[in-house]
């Protein structure tokens, strides 16, 4: 399976069959099985993903990457070769050699001959101290402090690499590229790049294979699958996963297979090219992609053009995602039921505070209250809200000693009381710590199927110059409210714009856009850093940038410290800020009556 018919002649066609560790386990196969694709592509790693690879590792040295990979490959593997496909994940994690080694014994009980190489380089967890010693402070991202002032021992420290070690593997005759912590886009630039002999210095079409891998890199996310408009979406029981046909000057096409369900549309690729960024200048360790420059056309029959992409020079930097043990973490969810809520959730919160200032060890508490019960409730359900109480402090604190005391309150507190489920002992959760490392100090490494290895360069190497200089936290002046003529209405802000969040360590992003082109200038005008503290009251305290993409109608903001120090462990309810779209569109805001469509 060596051959690439059309190789240069036309467009590359590259599907996603994984978003995530844990994604649908027969998209590999039906991906395979459905052809019409030259590269396939798999993205099993996030910031969850490699604490859990660590403990991993930790427990067996051999173990690291992503196991559901070879059951996926072990389904898919005859697809693969009848279509002459080649696949490209980072499913090799913390162990892309191990995993090299097990995908080869799988191929050859298959009675395969197939080239599998794999990419290192990234971990530099083994090397933190030398790189410090080396002049390397490793900044937070967000409060600048040096790794030394982290209080946790780190558990894997992974740079992101970019797609030119996977254009060489290809280039090489590799049918099986593993790599381990590439940045998600690359494992699309990386075959587009080898597709077209793009040279480093490419940066529009390498642009424009970076907003393409962006879209897809989720999987159905692109297809409607956690789109705000998915009442307008046909069939989302199993959307179909998507495919991105890159052309030699960047510009691309996202669609998928006819009859999977789901749908591609000009505003489920805007929902996912505003997905977990930050500024426009989106970086990537192969090109700096300005992501307000893109451009969209819905062509219909599920395909959307992305087209225009500038890019500039890459950073001479990569982000390092550095994860730890921080401590334990235990939860209890308690029913609240009939009158007097306010009062009996006061009750417990009183006993808890009580409880944790009488122990030592408990670092932190945190109380939510969940639901509405309705009133005059013609069933109990109807009748109750949730109590979620979470701590976090060390293990004999946090652990069976806390869950004994609320096991306490059962006969001593509220009418009503019950848990929904027993007691638990609770359990270690991580920490995030997001860095800074010179792409220099790295040696991203391409062990070629047969036997070589080559190193390759990065995209900016010193002294090339182009560094992308940090766009200025945005003026405190905002939009002036452009004049409206007609009535003002109170309406829910998701009947005028659609949204996607996520997180971004412990940050949060909040992407809005129009859903008709008609409002944009309302929308840029009205939402404001200070409306959205309005909407939003717990986001009152916290820094806010705000980015305004005219081309995609949409804004931008990034919520700092969200989610505390990220999504491992965060107090927060919705840890990775999956919702707060949701959440914004569902508050009630004045709206010029022409904008309203009924």
């Amino acid at each position: 399976m060596t051959s690439a018919s059309g190789r240069g002649q036309r467009p590359i066609r590259v599907g996603n069959c994984s978003g995530f560790y844990g994604d649908r386990a027969s998209a590999m196969a039906d991906m395979a099985e459905a052809g019409g694709i030259d590269v396939l592509t798999g993205d099993y790693l996030a910031e969850v993903t490699m604490l859990i690879l660590g403990k991993a590792r930790a427990k067996d040295s051999t173990k690291g990457y992503a196991a559901t990979f070879l059951q996926h490959l072990d389904a898919a593997l005859e697809h693969l070769v009848a279509n002459g496909i080649r696949l490209v994940v980072n499913a090799g994690g913390l162990n892309p050699a191990g995993l090299a080694a097990a995908t080869r014994e799988l191929i050859a009980r298959h009675g395969h001959d197939l080239r599998v190489s794999h990419i290192d380089g990234d971990d530099v967890f083994g090397c933190l101290d030398a790189l410090r010693q080396a002049g390397c402070s490793l900044p937070h991202l967000t409060s600048g402090e040096p790794l030394s002032s982290w209080p946790h021992q780190p558990l894997t420290a992974n740079a992101y690499l970019g797609g030119f070690g996977i254009a060489r593997a290809l280039d090489n005759g590799a049918d099986i590229v593993i790599t381990g912590r590439v940045a998600d886009a690359s494992l699309v630039v990386g075959p587009a790049a080898w597709w077209w002999n793009w040279t480093p210095h490419d940066y529009d079409a390498l642009a424009g294979a970076v907003c393409a891998g962006h879209v897809i890199e989720c999987g159905p996310q692109a297809t409607g699958g956690n789109f705000s408009g998915f009442r307008t979406i046909a069939d989302l029981v199993q959307p179909g996963f998507p495919i991105a046909e890159i052309a030699a000057d960047g510009s691309s096409a996202i669609t998928k297979n006819p009859g999977t369900g789901g749908a591609v549309t000009q505003d489920t690729v805007t929902a996912q090219l505003l997905y977990e960024i930050g500024e426009p200048a989106y970086l990537n360790p192969d090109v700096a992609t300005h992501l307000d420059t893109a451009t969209l056309t819905d062509l219909g029959d599920d395909r959307v053009e992305i087209r225009g992409v500038r890019g500039t020079a890459p950073p001479a930097t990569t982000k390092v995602a550095i994860t730890g043990v921080g401590g334990w973490a235990n939860s209890l969810i308690l029913a609240l039921t009939g009158p007097d809520l306010d009062a009996k959730a006061a009750l417990v919160e009183q006993s808890v505070n009580h409880h944790a200032q009488s122990v030592d060890g408990l670092d932190a508490v945190a109380i939510d209250r969940i639901g509405q019960a309705r009133h005059d409730p013609d069933s109990q359900n109807a009748g109750t809200e949730l109590l979620r109480i979470t701590v976090q402090g060390t293990e004999r604190a946090a652990g069976r000693a806390f869950s004994s005391r609320m096991v306490e309150l059962a006969l001593s507190s509220y009418p009503g009381l019950y848990s929904l489920g027993p007691p638990q002992p609770g359990s270690a959760f991580g920490v995030y710590w997001p860095a800074l490392l010179d792409q220099a100090m790295l040696e991203h490494v391409v062990h070629h199927h047969d036997g070589r290895t080559e190193i390759v360069a990065p995209g900016n190497p010193p002294g090339a110059g182009g560094e992308v200089t940090p766009q200025p936290e945005p003026s405190p002046a905002q939009p002036v409210r452009a004049p409206w003529t007609d009535e003002l209405v109170v309406v829910p802000l998701g009947e005028i714009v659609h949204a996607r969040s996520g997180d971004k360590g412990g940050d949060a992003n909040l992407g809005v856009w129009v859903r008709d082109r008609e409002a944009w200038e309302w929308l840029r005008s009205t939402l404001t850093v200070d409306e959205l503290r309005r909407l939003l009251p717990e986001t009152r305290e916290l820094a806010i940038s705000r980015y305004e993409l005219p081309n995609l109608g949409a804004v931008n903001f990034v919520l700092r410290g969200l989610l505390g120090t990220g999504a491992t462990s965060t107090l927060r309810l919705d840890a990775q800020a999956k919702a707060l779209g949701e959440w914004l569109r569902s508050r009630s805001t004045k709206v010029p009556r022409s904008l309203v469509k009924t």
